[in-house]
């Protein structure tokens, strides 16, 4: 079968950064906690947790053991690494409060979407953000302003106030297409002032931008991911929406032979949160078909 391969895809500098800080950490013998997955990939969490990285979901969770000499710490207490996705300012005020060590991994383009949603509300904007409440991104950033609007589609505009000045910011990985469209039916609702920050990860556009111009070039696309990466899932729709028969996959182990019957050219892409061997993988195996 012939493979066409996206030409952008793949681990953003945002994931790779986070990667190496917790490696880095680890390699120094520390005991290194993480609020949640460090990335939306279980293999690469599995790999990290093999070498010592513990996930938890309360800073509360966090402790050191009893018998604190039967393990090698460089520091007294264990470090808290804050993933990519960013956190609620109160919990980096937390860690300090419980002496312990900060590691901040936030990508600096959603460390940028907070410093905007605090400016945008002190200068007196209603902040409105589009994206998943539910995604830890987004749980994070309006933590940053008090009465942030998210709106996740165009059944949440009820949310918004009938008048006012909005300030309108995007998720980092929401798709642009999905982001012109709901400040287009805002714009229309008759504001005194809309002022819209364009907060879209560059990276996941290219990503997104790539995977449509291959769509026109194939039988069927395989994007892969985590079914729990949100810019795999925004690819995942990307593809369907340009009328190619799509399927999200985490890896060459969820492949059936049925998705490419009848077809001659299959495309590959890959969330932002998929590593290299996954894709490698992928693609050696498809090309044996």
């Amino acid at each position: 079968m012939k493979v066409l391969v996206a030409k952008k895809r793949g681990f953003c500098f945002g994931v790779e950064h986070a990667i190496e800080m917790a490696e880095k950490l680890l390699a120094q013998n520390k005991k290194v906690y993480c609020l949640g997955p460090l990335i939306h990939n279980r293999q690469v969490v599995d790999r990290l947790a093999r070498a010592g990285l513990c996930v938890v979901e309360e800073l509360s969770e966090i402790h050191i053991p009893a018998n604190s000499q039967s393990v090698n710490f460089e520091t007294e207490n264990p470090t808290v690494l804050i993933r990519s996705h960013g956190c609620r300012p109160e919990l980096l005020e937390e860690v300090k409060k419980r002496d312990l060590n900060l590691a901040d991994a936030t990508c600096v383009l959603v460390r940028r979407a907070q410093k905007l949603v605090r400016e945008l509300n002190q200068q007196g904007y209603q902040v409105v953000v589009i994206g998943d409440p539910n995604h830890p991104e987004i749980q994070g950033v309006v933590g940053y302003a008090p009465h942030v609007i998210v709106v996740a589609g165009p059944d949440d505009l009820s949310k918004l106030p009938s008048r006012g000045r909005l300030a309108v910011l995007s998720q980092t990985t929401h798709a642009a297409q999905n982001f012109g469209h709901i400040v287009g039916l805002i714009a229309m609702r008759g504001y005194e002032e809309i002022r819209v920050v364009n907060t879209i990860c560059r990276e996941t556009a290219r990503r997104q931008e790539s995977a449509v111009e291959l769509c026109h070039q194939v039988d069927v696309m395989f994007v892969l991911g985590s079914h729990h990466s949100a810019n795999t899932g925004e690819l995942a729709q990307l593809c369907q929406r340009n009328n190619v028969e799509t399927y999200h996959l985490q890896g060459w182990q969820e492949f059936k032979p049925q998705y490419v019957e009848g077809k001659q050219v299959a495309g590959v892409t890959a969330g932002a949160s998929t590593p290299d061997w996954i894709i490698q993988e992928f693609i050696d195996n498809i090309k044996k078909i």
